[in-house]
């Protein structure tokens, strides 16, 4: 094989897909492996088998962050790829472990043509991106890039009331490594876009831009439990149609304001959560993303006075409790256009676009040069088990990503 002419092996990358997508596997195609379960174990340790079979120096560090290095011919910071490979409960087989799986297969494909790269070469998962089981998201990368504090991420506790800190012991990958130690010289992440902008667009790779703030907000309402049967309406004080309003509020707010505003309750609990009885307390998130922080901002002084005034008119308290907080992140100007000319030289349409999610690569963005390859989702599906790319787009993002990492590992 020339090494002017590198180009990967679709068929594996996908293989490799498949087979770590069996772990978690759930019905309907899709994946659960919340972060450090027992499942998320399981496949860290078939990708640490897969590192390690491809020559990788493996280390793991004290929030369990997983960083395979291949030497190049100077030492120094490498070039790092990487993602996630925690799921959410209802997940897909390709949100985020496309960017570490094909990170190894642009490994494989080097080794293939005995081709070293003057920078070292790393490629890295990092833990509990997803936030699905342990708040905040992207924990593992905000810590590796000194965002969050790591005694605050190992004393997290999550959903199922269990410490960050104590399943990284059990599942065996509370690492002996400082976190931070190992600074990249570039960091490049391929990606699912998780909407249907490219796909809709015809497309074949986004250029990202950069990736929108996130706010997320947990409120705990605190109402009366009464009749439902006995009660007058305007004697309630019910947790139950406060958590509704809130919601109403959050979708109304985003149509509101517009443009890049998105707003999202996903998660509602009730209790007593019963038929006959109004309820005494909610429990539920708010989740509100823009591209500017200023917008954002807005967004959350108008939802902060709109739960003042709920509170005040229904006699209901109300909790606030922010789980997460990033601004926007905009990504190095010379890592777009390089995404761009490498998917151009391959034959492939582009576009520039905003990530709508959050990402491991907004983490690095502040420290060194980051940049995002988008691939299409089919339908704009992700955290669904339906979520689907093409092999054809798999493989044309991961040639992208190779020929990307070429030129900044040199």
């Amino acid at each position: 094989m020339k090494q002017d002419r590198l180009a990967i092996r679709g068929a594996r990358l996908v293989e490799r897909l498949f087979e770590l997508a069996k772990i978690g596997a759930i019905e309907g195609g899709g994946c659960c492996r919340l972060a450090l379960t027992d499942e998320d174990r399981q496949g860290r340790d078939l990708v640490v088998s897969w590192m390690k079979a491809l020559g990788l120096a493996v280390t793991v560090d004290r929030i369990g962050n997983v960083v395979g290095v291949r030497a190049g011919r100077t030492a120094g910071p490498p070039v790092m790829v990487g993602s996630h490979i925690d799921t959410v409960r209802t997940g897909g087989r390709y949100d985020g472990n496309l960017g570490v799986l094909a990170g190894l297969e642009v490994v494989e494909t080097l080794n293939e043509a005995d081709f070293v790269t003057e920078k070292p070469l790393a490629v890295a998962f990092f833990t509990n991106e997803e936030g699905a089981r342990f708040a905040p998201d992207m924990m593992g990368s905000a810590v590796h890039q000194g965002a969050l504090a790591l005694d605050a991420a190992l004393a997290a506790v999550g959903i199922d009331g269990e410490s960050v800190g104590a399943c990284l012991e059990r599942i065996g990958y509370a690492g002996p490594e400082p976190v931070g130690t190992m600074r990249a010289a570039a960091y490049v992440e391929l990606h699912i876009e998780q909407g249907p902008v490219l796909e809709r667009e015809g497309v074949q790779i986004g250029a990202v831009t950069g990736v929108q703030g996130i706010s997320w907000t947990e409120l705990t309402v605190k109402g009366v439990s009464c009749h439902a049967g006995t009660t007058p309406m305007s004697m309630r004080h019910d947790a139950g149609y406060a958590a509704a309003e809130i919601a109403c509020f959050v979708r109304r707010l985003a149509h509101r304001i517009g443009g890049a505003q998105v707003g999202t309750v996903g998660f509602l609990e009730l209790a007593p959560n019963l038929v006959n009885v109004v309820a005494n307390r909610a429990r539920l998130t708010v989740d509100l993303r823009h591209t500017a922080d200023g917008v954002l901002r807005l967004a959350e002084r108008e939802t902060a006075a709109f739960l003042d005034e709920l509170a005040a008119r229904e006699g209901v308290e109300i909790e606030r409790r922010s789980l997460a907080r990033f601004a926007p992140v905009d990504f190095a100007a010379e890592m777009i256009a390089m995404v761009e000319e490498e998917a151009r030289a391959l034959g492939l349409s582009t576009m520039r676009m905003p990530s709508g999610a959050g990402h491991d690569a907004q983490m690095f963005a502040p420290h060194c040069p980051t940049g995002m390859i988008f691939v299409p989702s089919h339908k704009g599906l992700s955290h669904n088990v339906a979520e689907y790319t093409a092999p054809e787009q798999l493989e044309a993002g991961a040639n992208v990503l190779l020929n990307v990492v070429r030129r900044l590992a040199g």
